[in-house]
């Protein structure tokens, strides 16, 4: 077969030792890039679901305080609707902070309550040890609602 070919091409062929390289390379180089794009897909999309975490739960958690009887069902319900929409998104409810503030006496008729909800947001894929603090981002977010008139 090689007798065949021209010599300039003959010896190519006979020095061509690079055979299977390339995928060898493709594949290296490949990983080594997609690993970090795969990271980096991971942590923007835990901090988009943390964003809607918190806007949900701010909005919930004004609307059920501002529809309670006494002051401390309210700040109890707030707790549990802030609770349960960031455990929803897989967040723990422990990362989560609340604070309530009303214009005016709380719970009077016309006056307005804002909730101010506030989440660490953890790196993906990183355990959680003491002293070591893997959040990625804190993200918050309020909602005021006005307490109903006549009620």
């Amino acid at each position: 077969m090689l007798r065949c070919l021209p010599e300039r091409f003959r010896t190519a062929a006979q020095q061509d030792d690079d055979g299977g390289s390339a995928v060898l390379e493709f594949t290296f180089l490949g990983l080594l890039l997609l690993v970090p794009v795969v990271y980096l897909i991971l942590t923007v999309g835990a901090v988009q679901g943390a964003s809607f975490a918190v806007v949900g739960a701010a909005d919930q958690a004004a609307k059920v305080f501002v529809d309670s009887e006494t002051s401390e069902e309210a700040h109890a319900r707030a707790q549990q609707a802030v609770d349960l929409a960031v455990n929803d998104f897989g967040f723990p409810p422990d990362d989560a902070g609340v604070t309530i503030t009303c214009a005016g006496t709380c719970l009077e008729p016309g006056s307005s309550v804002t909730v101010a909800v506030n989440l660490r947001v953890p790196l993906p894929l990183i355990p959680t040890m003491p002293g070591l603090n893997p959040s990625a981002a804190t993200v918050d977010s309020s909602a005021t609602q006005l307490v109903e008139r006549f009620g």
